[in-house]
């Protein structure tokens, strides 16, 4: 309640109601309410993406970005888990390089388990979880490089990119590799999108989760939050709507949330 120190009651209530809907969601979602998530084609591709490498014989590039652990990494990781099980059915090999060495163990481990949960541990191999190196441009280089070398059919880019972002889909591109990618950056979006076939933008990357494993948790989760999202913004143009209706002057609804 830190953050609700200097709040009225009207935005108490509000946080309550709020908090209570994302549980109920959770809730039912774990009774086995089947809950709708709009699709989201960029994370609908991915099979696609994997498969296309599979049919072709060529392996996978996955980069999870260039910082270190925090939750865009993380994130990006669990799409990784979610990726080598797919690719590990179908006996397609994916390499994965990295620049932080904070996330090396981690996403060593990550795909090892990926691997188990696939019931294909023997197709784990070290090698493929690649520490490329940790300053900027020379990790773009050194992953352009496995690209090429490899011949990867698809390229995955999850996680926070920055200036070389374009580097590497370009010459992802030029491999003719499909790519398919997702960042929370703005500024990097852009450049994503004209390089990229298929692109995760905005909160899409933080709904992967939940859309890729449909675990009732997360599902229930990201649906209450919606839900959340859709009353604020209802809020928002009902008071506007009111204000402007009464000419500037405070409404019912405003002296609510001046706590009047």
């Amino acid at each position: 309640m830190a953050n609700l120190e200097h709040a009225n009651w009207f935005l108490r209530v509000l946080f309550l109601g709020l908090s209570c809907i994302v549980v109920a969601s959770v809730l039912l979602a774990q009774r086995g309410r089947e809950m709708f998530i709009r699709r989201i084609p960029g994370l609908s591709a991915i099979e696609e993406a994997v498969g296309r490498a599979t049919e072709m014989g060529r392996p996978i590039f996955f980069s999870p970005g260039l910082d270190s652990i925090n939750i865009v990494t993380l994130q990006a990781l669990a799409i990784l888990s979610y990726i080598v099980r797919l690719a590990a059915q179908q006996a397609t090999r994916i390499i994965v390089g990295l620049r932080s060495p904070t996330v090396f163990p981690v996403a060593e481990e990550a795909v090892r388990e990926a691997y188990q949960a696939a019931g294909r541990p023997e197709n784990f191999h070290s090698e493929d979880i690649r520490f490329v190196s940790d300053e900027q441009f020379a990790y773009a280089l050194g992953a352009v490089g496995i690209m090429s070398r490899e011949e990867v059919a698809t390229n995955f880019l999850f996680g926070a990119f920055y200036a070389e972002a374009l580097i590497l889909t370009e010459n992802g591109r030029a491999l003719g590799a499909l790519q398919v990618a997702g960042c929370p950056e703005p500024t990097q979006i852009p450049f994503f999108i004209a390089t990229c076939d298929y692109v995760v933008i905005g909160d899409e990357y933080y709904a992967a989760s939940a859309y890729l494993t449909r675990e009732p948790t997360l599902t229930g989760s990201l649906v209450g939050q919606d839900i959340c999202k859709a009353l604020l913004i209802a809020l928002v143009v009902l008071g506007v709507g009111l204000a402007t209706a009464t000419g500037g002057a405070d409404s019912f609804l405003v002296t609510w949330l001046k706590g009047g």
